[in-house]
């Protein structure tokens, strides 16, 4: 019987694609490199800011390696004043949220986004009522695809894996999911196709926050 959900954030939850892209530009300015494109963004983003950083770095001739750490201070700055930046929930999830609350769910997020910046979207954007757990990437938590941070949050919901559902858009939100034995559902409407999903091994798909709810029920 399901009793939660933990939701990826960004692509899922939330259109944070403007955010991104305008703080990965702002520091390859800074760092005298030439800017990305959105569509690019979109394709580097889902393994935390630091790999973001790297992939950008290297898709514009820059040293990846070499630059990071002064790149990885920079967006810092720059993406805590930018974080929310035309940032918006997608079409339904507000309602969504709404209905699995009235049925009794526990709701929780993980993102790789940091945890400073996660719990700063999701409060200004969903409210501070709506989640029971925010849970960003931080020191000495491995990053999602390992199950860690969710097993640890359905510790913290005290719902075992089974009866948690994890939902996010990418290739990386199916693995964690898996890796957590918890029933994942990817959405198609996020930073990823459905085909993605699909060749990583979604058992399910949602095309709309609507179809969640018949999901959870099948």
């Amino acid at each position: 019987m399901t009793k939660a959900f933990i939701f990826d954030l960004d692509g899922t939850l939330a259109d944070t694609l403007d955010s991104l892209h305008v703080s990965v530009n702002k520091t390859l300015e800074e760092l005298g490199l030439s800017p990305i494109t959105r569509e690019q963004c979109r394709q580097f983003v889902g393994d935390g800011a630091r790999v973001l950083m790297e992939r950008s770095i290297s898709a514009v001739g820059g040293d990846g390696e070499g630059l990071l750490d002064e790149a990885m201070r920079i967006y810092g700055r720059i993406f805590e004043a930018n974080c929310t930046y035309h940032v918006v929930p997608y079409e339904g999830i507000t309602k969504l949220l709404s209905l699995l609350r009235q049925n009794g769910m526990k709701l929780a997020v993980l993102s790789n986004k940091p945890h400073r910046q996660t719990v700063r979207v999701v409060e200004e954007i969903f409210g501070k009522q709506t989640f029971t757990w925010i849970f960003g990437q931080q020191e000495g938590i491995a990053k999602k695809p390992d199950p860690q941070a969710a097993l640890l949050i359905a510790g913290k919901l005290g719902v075992t894996p089974c009866e948690c559902v994890y939902v996010g858009d990418s290739e990386v939100d199916v693995a964690t999911g898996k890796a957590a034995r918890m029933k994942t559902i990817g959405v198609a409407w996020g930073f990823r196709t459905r085909g993605v999903l699909l060749e990583a091994g979604a058992e399910a798909i949602a095309g709309s926050p609507e179809e969640i709810m018949e999901l959870i029920k099948e």
